[in-house]
């Protein structure tokens, strides 16, 4: 105990981590303001207005499935003149199987929602907190490694794994600490937002729980990336070293390995690509669309679909192999 304690207080102590909490608070800040200036709540003309079009637009959508079942029994036979499209699947048009209706809010311009904006509000939160949590990690350990802080703690405790598992520990506690505080902070500051100068539209069960896994997984997603930043700085003993590999990756796989793919036409590239497992584990599963095995053909189905169960795998085994490097690197190498 005496180990954690004295690591939380180092990382406390560590003026960046101070730094990147401030700029966490001012990012929050400047987007609740925004959000804040650019709502209105709505009228009761306006929200009159919105439910009409909503409904209509709903009722439309059964008169165009109607229309197709009625073309497939042959009660309504189709003239010459009309150019309506109708799809052979009906089910197509089949407003029960839609993602989803329209809603009073798809209607309300220059008020924010709560129910259309949290998910995008939660991912931009996420991708705030990846960011936090990779810095901070490599800072913490590349910082400790360079300026011989690591050996003078191995003074006190000589066992390196045990300091090191401290270390990692105590950092994975603190990020997921405060990802907790900044998002209920962050979810409810946009919910009072939406309250007092907006709409919060129609929330439920299915909401709450979509927008919850949305938030479970980006919080699985934060820590993995802490990880991956602290054993990055490890086995490259500064900070530098996790910034420059994920430069590098960035520009010379993200970006350049994705055009020599597409030059060489090789199916599924996005497959290849560590992003798309990122986006798939954030989003639940996401398709791509591959054009190889539609050459020659006048139409094809060319999507695909990666889901977050082997996002999951790669990500997980990824991190767990960086980790690994890290200890086994810490545990033999000269330190000074």
């Amino acid at each position: 105990m005496n180990l954690i304690r004295a690591e939380v207080e180092r990382l406390g102590a560590r003026r960046f981590v101070r730094l990147m909490v401030v700029l966490l608070v001012l990012a929050f800040g400047v987007t609740a303001a925004t959000t804040l200036a650019s709502s209105h709540q709505p009228t009761a003309v306006e929200l009159t207005e919105a439910q009409r079009q909503a409904a209509a637009d709903r009722r439309s959508m059964e008169l165009e499935h109607g229309r197709c079942l009625a073309r497939d029994r042959g009660d309504v036979p189709r003239t010459a003149d009309d150019f309506t499209y109708l799809p052979d699947d009906c089910s197509q048009l089949d407003p029960a199987l839609r993602d989803r209706l329209p809603v009073t809010a798809d209607y309300l311009t220059g008020v924010f929602t709560f129910t259309r904006q949290a998910e995008p509000l939660l991912y931009f939160l996420v991708a705030f907190l990846m960011l936090f949590g990779f810095l901070v990690g490599a800072s913490y350990i590349g910082a400790d490694l360079n300026s011989g802080g690591v050996v003078n703690l191995l003074l006190w405790r000589p066992r390196r794994l045990t300091v090191l598992g401290a270390k990692v520990g105590t950092l994975l506690g603190a990020v997921l600490g405060l990802s907790l505080i900044a998002s209920a902070a962050y979810l409810v500051t946009f919910w009072v937002i939406a309250q007092v100068a907006g709409y919060p539209g129609p929330t439920n069960a299915a909401f709450w729980a979509s927008l919850g896994a949305i938030w479970g997984r980006g919080l699985v997603l934060v820590l993995l990336v802490t990880a991956a930043g602290f054993a990055i700085a490890t086995i490259g003993r500064h900070t530098s070293a996790a910034l420059g590999a994920v430069a590098a990756y960035l520009v010379l796989w993200e970006l350049g390995g994705r055009i020599v793919l597409q030059i060489l036409e090789v199916a599924r590239p996005d497959q290849l690509m560590l992003a798309s497992y990122v986006g798939a584990w954030l989003a639940g599963e996401i398709t791509f669309w591959d054009s190889t095995p539609c050459a020659g053909y006048g139409y094809c189905n060319g999507n695909y679909t990666l889901t977050w169960g082997p996002a999951l795998a790669v990500l997980l085994l990824l991190t767990a192999g960086l980790t690994a490097a890290a200890f086994a690197l810490f545990r033999r190498r000269d330190l000074i």
